[in-house]
């Protein structure tokens, strides 16, 4: 028998699909093509659009991209009836088109298939990258691949690669922190994860090149940048991503320096497919080509939008439906656009339709479906993804963990038992379509039988509530849990309850915590009672009283269905919290910006009274544990590094306390001095590890000179030589480097 060669395998498939592309590429009409780069949707933005609506695109007009389900304006959320959407929807595309191209259903899943019932709802990716462990993100990414296949999704928009270079974004929560470094690694982790889930997901890095520092936090907002910033802060996330071979590629709704992306050549063209090689096809952000002109006023018309977008890199119209089939055509008619780029991307489009195994069999199995979503494994994946997270980031004199067998405790606060908003935006949002636990429900099932749980709301969100019977019970209890925070929201911090847009909070003029939650939280510390407070929050909050007055203080993030008894388990001592801060914490929103990666700048004044410049309420990394780590022996296999060269840093870790515990080890770099400015330090690595009371061992971290080169104002990089610095926890070390010229 003749030895399988998966390299052979994979050289036929390609060919298998270029020639059906080329085959199909030769029968289409200018208007068929035109229909394959333009997409519609089901549900309710500026007006109603039904499936009957999406089937006649289909079927009339041979539309080539349909989101049915899986996003927050889509009506149907049932998996039942998005199963027999899909069906109906491929069955029309197979069986009543003139050449029988199947359509590709994309699906917002940010942290699981959360629009649809009946899924897996994990924390969002700020919470994950507390978790700091990129096998957990990985498998995040196959569970949620593996669900979106189940419903007849084809591709799912993400991973996100969005740097959070401004806490006061509303988008915060869907990015995996502040540090490039950290992005990249988990979001290339979860891109791994959805290709090794299913041939039949596709995914989508989002939102090229630079979306997480808009000005003012305002969502969309223009993020205004050195070149050497955007190569150096926000680039190197889809650098990592894009070699993991992702197909799609998503621009940023925003302007770079003035140059809206969805019409940048420069960023489409020249950096993302000349200098990082994509291959894959770049589809609009769902409105993002009719904002060119509705917002951006850099384009006249609707039509002079969608000439600039194509031309400049832009493959699929996400909201293009007929309008956009029928300008592309004219602008091919009138000689504005060559009829051989519309090929190049049609033909980016088939490919992928191919690869994905839409023309063999674009059906699902309901049954199967059923079986799969939601299973017994993915929600215990959700729930272990949850307890990562928890980030401790306060425990004077030791108050948590509490005792569970407690005769009274009281659980009060807006977030205490409300699973719609631990889920956070991007899920389904009504409580009756949601599994989980809440925290109420997590703490009653954690303390022992003998043990009373009084509930009281006491505030909510952003107004005041029964505040006097939730001090009553904190005066009776032995101990409160105050779960405070934000509620659902998304992009601009909405939709909100109410009409239009208000100064409701959350909004992104204010991180501290509202009067009605302030007030419930002063008046149960009053009482003494020993106070734990939880913040379920898409960002870091500014709680400068809270740090000052409330012994033990508990991130939480928006930690998902199973957030409730992660929490719960951590309060009560089953589980020892592990989590690190992957955002800096600010005192206020008048301190930001606030990072660990800044850099480095003069005091014309003097600097022996100038407040340092990074001064956060809880740095970037920070998270307790219930155990206590020794950290020892920094080395550095070679004191120099040269140029393509590499070194090995390792560090001891023991467990000196006497439980067992789980401690992320982060790596720190910078330079001593460069021919530019650079951060004064970055993070490089990070690795988790587990240890039994008295245990001990060695990390070691690979680390490149390429995790030192100089971004300069031109975008170029270069390996410099010049003393270097490491630091692991509070032990630093030392090493030259060493450039060739």
């Amino acid at each position: 028998m003749t030895a399988h060669d998966p390299q052979t395998t994979r050289t036929d498939e390609t060919s298998e699909t270029d020639d059906r592309a080329e085959e199909l590429l030769g029968e289409m009409t200018l208007r068929e093509k035109a229909a394959q780069l333009a997409g519609t949707y089901v549900g309710t933005m500026d007006e109603t659009r039904t499936v009957e609506d999406a089937e006649e695109l289909v079927r009339d007009h041979g539309i080539g991209f349909v989101t049915p389900f899986g996003y927050g304006a889509s009506p149907h959320r049932d998996s039942t009836e998005v199963v027999e959407i899909a069906n109906e929807l491929q069955r029309i595309a197979r069986e009543e088109t003139r050449l029988g191209i199947p359509v590709l259903i994309p699906v917002d899943a940010i942290h699981g298939h959360a629009y649809v019932e009946d899924t897996t709802v994990f924390p969002h990716n700020i919470g994950v990258a507390a978790a700091r462990d990129r096998s957990l993100a990985e498998e995040i990414g196959t569970v949620t691949a593996t669900e979106a296949a189940a419903t007849g999704a084809g591709l799912t928009y993400g991973p996100t690669c969005d740097v959070a270079r401004d806490p006061r974004w509303g988008r915060t929560f869907e990015t995996f922190g502040e540090s490039p470094y950290l992005c990249g690694e988990l979001a290339a982790a979860k891109a791994r994860g959805i290709g090794a889930a299913t041939a039949d997901v596709a995914a989508m890095a989002k939102h090229f090149p630079a979306y997480g520092g808009p000005e003012r936090g305002e969502d969309a907002a223009p993020v205004e940048r050195s070149v050497s910033s955007l190569y150096r802060d926000y680039l190197p996330p889809f650098e990592k991503v894009l070699a993991e071979g992702v197909e799609g590629v998503m621009p940023s709704y925003n302007c770079i320096n003035g140059e809206p992306s969805h019409a940048s050549s420069h960023w489409l063209s020249s950096v993302l497919r000349d200098e990082l090689g994509f291959e894959g096809y770049v589809a609009s952000d769902w409105n993002g080509i009719n904002m060119l002109y509705q917002h951006h006023n850099v384009a006249r018309s609707q039509r002079d939008a969608i000439h600039k977008s194509f031309t400049a890199g832009v493959d699929v119209h996400s909201l293009g439906e007929l309008d956009h089939v029928d300008h592309l055509v004219s602008l091919v008619e009138e000689g504005l656009v060559d009829e051989s780029a519309i090929d190049t991307a049609v033909r980016r489009v088939l490919r992928l339709k191919s690869d994905l195994g839409l023309f063999d069999d674009p059906f699902v199995d309901a049954a199967a479906s059923a079986e799969t979503l939601g299973s017994e494994s993915h929600r215990g994946l959700a729930l272990d993804a949850a307890r990562k997270s928890m980030t401790l980031v306060q425990n004077d004199d030791d108050r948590l963990p509490f005792d569970p067998e407690l005769d009274e405790v009281l659980v009060t606060g807006p977030n205490a038992d409300a699973v719609t908003n631990q889920v956070g935006g991007w899920s389904l949002k009504e409580e009756d379509e949601l599994d989980g636990t809440t925290i109420r429900e997590g703490i009653e099932s954690v303390t022992g039988p003998e043990t009373t749980v009084r509930y009281e709301r006491g505030a909510g969100i952003d107004t005041e509530d029964d505040l006097d019977s939730a001090v009553a019970a904190a005066e009776e209890s032995d101990a409160a849990v105050v779960v405070l925070g934000e509620n659902w929201y998304l992009h601009e911090f909405g939709p909100q309850d109410v009409n239009g847009r208000t100064e409701q909070f959350p909004n992104r003029a204010q991180l501290t915590l509202p009067d009605a939650q302030r007030d419930l939280l002063e008046a149960v510390h009053e009482t003494g009672t020993p106070t734990a407070l939880v913040l379920v929050s898409g960002r870091p909050l500014a709680v400068p009283w809270a740090a000052e007055h409330i012994d033990a203080i508990l991130q939480a993030y928006y930690p998902g269905e199973g957030g409730g008894l992660a929490v719960a388990e951590t309060l009560f001592g089953r589980h020892n919290p592990s989590g690190k801060l992957p955002i800096s914490v600010p005192r206020s929103a008048g301190h930001l910006p606030v990072r660990h990666d800044y850099l480095p700048h003069p005091y014309p004044i003097g600097d022996d009274e100038h407040l340092p410049s990074y001064d956060p309420l809880w740095e970037f990394g920070h998270g307790l544990s219930y155990t206590s780590f020794d950290y020892r022996d920094l080395s550095v296999s070679e004191d120099v590094l040269a140029a393509d060269g590499s070194v090995t840093v390792s560090v001891t870790l023991a467990n000196a306390g006497e439980r067992a515990g789980e401690e992320v080890v982060q790596l720190f770099g910078g330079r001593e001095r460069s021919s530019v400015v650079t951060p004064v330090e970055r993070l490089l690595d990070f690795e988790r590890v587990s240890l039994a009371p008295g245990e001990e061992t060695t990390v070691e971290f690979a680390v490149s000179a390429d995790d030192f080169d100089v971004v300069r104002p031109d975008a170029t990089s270069r390996f410099e030589s010049g003393p270097l610095s490491l630091r692991c926890e509070s032990l630093d070390a030392s090493l030259e480097a060493v450039a060739d010229d």
